[in-house]
């Protein structure tokens, strides 16, 4: 796999641009200077993301979405190859001690 997040991504299932083992991956989105964990779809290229408006939902039981424009970042949290391997369970600080 690539370091590099692809141009568009959705966390939506039922979205044409929704890929599961991107989104395992974890990607982290900075939108106008700010980090975001709300971003729902976004596009890179075209400079939008997509977020919640609310609670509202609709018809479907979707939620709604609203439509801002800015720059958009986007990276991955975890490094290609690397996946949940040594280290990564304890995520409290505390390593693996071995007793002597």
């Amino acid at each position: 796999m690539t370091d590099t997040p692809p141009d568009r991504m959705s966390t939506n299932p039922r979205s044409p641009h929704f890929d599961l083992e991107v989104l395992q991956r974890g990607i982290g989105i900075r939108f106008k200077g700010k980090e975001r964990t709300d971003v729902e779809e976004y596009c890179i290229s075209e400079g939008w993301i997509r977020v919640a408006a609310g609670k509202s939902k609709d018809r479907f039981g979707q939620p709604m979405t609203i439509k801002l424009s800015g720059e958009v970042e986007a990276w991955f949290e975890d490094v290609a190859g690397k996946g949940a391997g040594k280290g990564d369970a304890n995520s409290n600080g505390e390593g693996d001690a071995v007793a002597d």
